[in-house]
């Protein structure tokens, strides 16, 4: 068997939320015929900043239209493509965006469903690690700014 083909993907993406009576919800996106809920991201386009492309990908899987509030890290990871026989080293740009308007009925056909969940539910129902350690990045950062 061949080695495998090595490539390298940028990707970005974002924590949408809004704050209501209950207190903070953020969206999730439900992939894998609804078995895995995860952050909503996508690739970069050809010369486009992760800011951008985070904007541009959070409306495409969500529906939902935001303005960026703050950076809240980078996740880097491995996986491996069999039908490709190619290892992609991953690495997404995540941002804090605040909700301006849209309906997650709205989402693309990339994603299974798109739904609103309380801050503690998410991070709960999230199935990767890197998920869950920016929704934790992005709790501190709400209640930060909650407190000024």
């Amino acid at each position: 068997m061949k080695p495998a083909l090595l490539k390298k993907q940028i990707s970005a993406g974002g924590v949408v939320f809004k704050r209501d009576s209950d207190g903070i919800k953020v969206v999730l996106v439900s992939v894998k015929d609804g078995s895995v809920w995860t952050l909503p991201k996508g690739l970069l386009e050809k010369g486009e900043e992760p800011e951008v492309a985070a904007l541009r990908e959070v409306q495409e899987e969500t529906g939902l239209r935001g303005r960026i509030v703050d950076s809240l890290d980078t996740v880097s990871y491995w996986y491996f493509l069999k039908d490709e026989n190619t290892k992609y080293h991953k690495t997404v740009y995540y941002y804090l965006i605040e909700y301006m308007g849209g309906s997650t009925d709205n989402h693309d056909r990339e994603v299974d469903e798109a739904s609103w969940f309380p801050l503690d539910d998410a991070l709960k129902m999230v199935k990767y690690k890197g998920d869950r350690e920016i929704l934790e990045r992005a709790r501190e950062r709400l209640l930060r700014i909650n407190e000024k």
